[in-house]
């Protein structure tokens, strides 16, 4: 079989990597793809918001299964346009990627069929949303309804830093269109976990839990980013916890979808808080998450290519879905400056090293330039490494991150630090 895989990051380096241990695969192409993705995939120029070009490529090269890595095709309607072609795709409809292009979408959804998750309002009027905090108080939480890279959500500790963040988002349009609508939620106290799913649109099956690191610094500070690391498994997603978040979370909202007439197939991510009340809904994610795929697929034992096919063909139930009883991290190598302003195109040295260090180093933002791997974005690397415990994997990991080198690197010292706070 021949695999199109959308995207051109780390989470799709490691979907990539993944994808070509499976036997049934004959050759994988990547749209864009990046230097990394180069060793297991043919890259392709086609951009990921180009569904006719995509999809007369996915024809003209017999592609059996498509799989969507970014947001921005799934809310672009991608899977439809496949879909229309008679072509298989990973990845859900436009009207079901809706729970990740819409905060408020997701909101009504959860609301409606009493998924737990934070009380909230959205406001297409900055006087409005205002006015609600002042009434709400603080801590307060103010979200851009739309995409916005993982970066429009503001965890306002005062009043006056949430109205702040309403017209950063609302009148001086810092994501754009995304910013158009808000939406003020309840500031939610717990520890935050990822769960990805598969999903066919009616069987869900959950992931391993994972647990990212969104401000760019050591002991969480400073800014949110698309995430900084992440480890799997995480503690604070028990067994018990797990399966009551598939039971009142996962489940309920694939079912939600059908009885609003559309079918949700492919990754579900739920960004999770596990409160004192039990675990409640940040928000929704139409994919994989970045960096958690990085952590989760190298647990998987089972074929990845063969639980995508059952997703997409509705026939999830009959698929056995194994994991491995060991831990992984993942370490986010980003550019100076990240996630501000940052530099591009500085040579990075050190990737055999830290590969024969037992690492796994994920491309993320980087670039080809006179024969040499050049930093092309933020986030520029992930390094993940697989140990039989959570502290193996650190230490695998933290070995291998300093053979690595680019002009104004930054990482975190302190990924998965909750866990061991926990005692583990």
């Amino acid at each position: 079989m021949n695999i199109l895989l959308i995207g051109g990051g780390g989470r799709e380096h490691a979907l990539a990597w993944k994808i070509a241990q499976s036997p049934r695969v004959e050759k994988i192409y990547c749209a864009p793809g990046n230097p990394g993705i180069a060793a297991v995939a043919e890259c392709v120029a086609i951009a990921i918001t180009d569904n006719e070009a995509l999809g007369k490529f996915a024809l003209e090269h017999n592609i059996g299964l498509t799989v969507v890595g970014p947001e921005v095709p799934l809310t672009n309607g991608l899977a439809d346009h496949f879909a229309s072609l008679n072509l298989k795709v990973f990845g859900p409809y436009q009207k079901a990627a809706q729970l990740e292009g819409s905060k408020a979408f997701a909101k009504k959804i959860m609301h409606k069929y009493h998924i737990p998750t934070a009380a909230s309002a959205a406001f297409d009027n900055a006087d409005s949303a205002i006015a609600y905090i002042k009434k709400q108080g603080a801590p307060i939480v103010v979200k851009a309804d739309g995409l916005a890279a993982g970066k429009g959500v503001v965890v306002a500790m005062t009043e006056s830093e949430a109205i702040d963040a309403v017209m950063m988002m609302m009148r001086d349009q810092a994501f754009g269109s995304a910013g158009n609508l808000v939406v003020i939620e309840e500031y939610l106290e717990g520890e935050e976990a990822s769960l990805l799913a598969f999903t066919d649109g009616n069987t869900v099956v959950p992931m391993i839990a994972a647990q990212d690191h969104k401000r760019v610094f050591d002991h969480d500070r400073g800014p949110n980013t698309g995430g900084m690391g992440t480890y799997a498994p995480a503690p604070v997603v028990t067994p018990a916890v797990r399966e009551q978040v598939r039971r009142e979370v996962l489940q309920p909202v694939v079912d939600a979808m059908r009885q609003e007439g559309i079918l949700y197939q492919g990754c579900l991510y739920a960004g999770l808080m596990i409160t004192p009340q039990g675990p409640k809904v940040i928000e929704f994610n139409a994919r994989f998450g970045d960096p958690e795929t990085q952590v989760v697929l190298p647990l998987l034992t089972s074929d990845l290519v063969d639980i995508m096919e059952a997703c997409a063909d509705g026939r999830l139930a009959d698929i056995a879905i194994e994991w491995a009883d060991k831990a992984a991290v993942c370490v986010v190598l980003a550019a100076g400056g990240y996630p501000g302003s940052y530099r591009k195109g500085d040579e990075i040295t050190g990737l055999d090293q830290a590969a024969a260090q037992g690492a796994m180093v994920f491309h993320a933002g980087t670039g080809s330039k006179n024969g040499k791997i050049v930093t092309q974005g933020g986030r520029v690397l992930g390094v993940t490494a697989v140990a039989d415990n959570l502290q193996e994997a650190v230490d695998k990991v933290y070995q291998a991150v300093p053979t690595i080198n680019f002009n104004g690197m930054q990482y975190r010292n302190d990924i998965a630090h909750r866990a061991f706070n926990r005692k583990l």
